[in-house]
């Protein structure tokens, strides 16, 4: 698991909008803010930040899986989502925010129980009300892709 410690606490609305989205995705990978609950439970973590570009690092478990003995479409979906809509959340102004209207996932090949996966997002449009992101999901041994997908997310406070 990658937390040291575990918190019940989410910054309030108030802080996020203080701040830029990229500002905002720093401190969340440098730990001044605490890492989305969803990531302690699905085990994967925020690695890098950059404008219109984000990757989480994560591993399947068997906590993971499906009753047939696959990791869970969820899980795939899960990674995606948060890393194409915080990419979009790097790119948008202060007292802003965003949510995901809608993603898609096509997942190419399983993911072995135990393999960590890099999921990259980066944005193809942000504007004022809306953003556009692609990511996808590799394999960090040997690059190997698993997933890929798209959202649209709304852009609020603008």
């Amino acid at each position: 698991m990658y937390f040291a410690e575990s918190t019940d606490e989410l910054p309030d609305p108030a802080t996020v909008r203080s701040m830029s989205g990229l500002e905002f995705m720093h401190r969340v990978r440098d730990g001044t803010l605490p890492q989305p609950p969803i990531a302690r439970l699905l085990n994967f973590q925020l690695d890098e930040v950059a404008p219109g570009r984000v990757v989480f690092r994560g591993t399947p478990s068997f906590d993971h899986m499906n009753p047939v003995g696959g990791v869970h479409g969820g899980w795939y979906g899960a990674l995606l989502d948060s890393c194409m809509a915080c990419a979009v959340m790097t790119k948008v102004p202060k007292g802003a925010v965003y949510t995901t209207l809608e993603y898609k996932i096509n997942i190419t090949r399983a993911i072995p129980p135990g393999v960590e996966i890099l999921a990259t997002g980066w944005t193809d449009h942000v504007g004022r009300s809306t953003g556009v992101a692609h990511g996808e999901m590799r394999g960090t041994d040997d690059g190997r892709l698993f997933a890929t997908g798209s959202t649209t997310c709304l852009i609020m406070g603008t």
